[in-house]
């Protein structure tokens, strides 16, 4: 039997395919590999199903440029041609963006995630009254920043200061916005809205989740160490 391949796609997700969730998201991609002709490598047992991983699932309403899954081939022509095949099958407001090739023994999809990056609009164009800079910075400034946190067992109190690696004023397809970067691994996964709550919270401004059009900018992957972190999209491995 030859040695199977794996490999990482990545792909965006815009429109109306932002409502659809990550269980759906799965099923048509799978619907897409078989479309294609893709020879990829299904499990062994009674109910054999495709090789499959996604990294980070996005919550539902939220847009991304840049998801990421892994899957395991028994052949491949080439990358270009892969990637091709699965924009062939794709709906509009879906479109593959890579396909890398991954070393032998690299770790999951998942188990990779490191952080992912935002770009945070507010829908009524709110900002505070010294303006979102400042009290970034201030808010940032802070020892601490301690929320609440609904855990499935109960509500505990976590610091997200540790848990922000970017936080400024940005632009996303020439509108203002914020754009954070934070922990979305799977040992300390943080929303960014939960970010932007505590925020308003310390300024003793009025926040709805509502308000928020949040984008994925990219899914990152840790090449540094925990104490001096050095990021990389997902796609940009050896």
């Amino acid at each position: 039997m030859s040695e199977r391949i794996k490999v990482r796609v990545k792909f965006s997700k815009h429109g109306a395919l932002k409502f659809i969730g990550h269980l759906d998201i799965m099923r048509y991609f799978q619907k897409a590999f078989r479309r294609s002709g893709i020879d990829i490598a299904y499990s062994g047992g009674f109910s054999p199903h495709q090789i499959m991983s996604f990294a980070a699932p996005l919550g539902v309403g939220l847009e991304s440029d840049g998801e990421y899954l892994d899957v395991e081939l028994n052949s491949l022509c080439s990358t270009e041609e892969m990637k091709e095949k699965l924009n062939e099958q794709m709906a509009e407001g879906m479109e593959v963006l890579s396909v890398v090739v991954l070393p032998e023994k690299s770790g999951s999809a998942m188990a990779a995630v490191a952080a992912a990056g935002y770009y945070v609009v507010f829908r009524n164009a709110f900002e505070p009254p010294q303006g979102w800079q400042s009290a970034i910075d201030q808010f940032l400034s802070n020892e601490k920043i301690i929320v609440k946190k609904q855990t499935k067992k109960s509500i505990m109190e976590i610091d997200l200061k540790p848990a922000i690696y970017d936080f400024r004023l940005s632009s996303y397809q020439e509108k203002d916005c914020l754009y954070l970067m934070v922990n979305a691994s799977s040992s300390g996964n943080i929303k960014p809205a939960m970010v932007i709550e505590a925020l308003c919270s310390e300024l003793e401004l009025p926040f709805d989740a509502g308000w928020l059009m949040v984008t994925r900018e990219d899914t990152y992957l840790n090449k540094g160490t925990e104490s001096e972190p050095a990021f990389a999209p997902m796609d940009a491995v050896p």
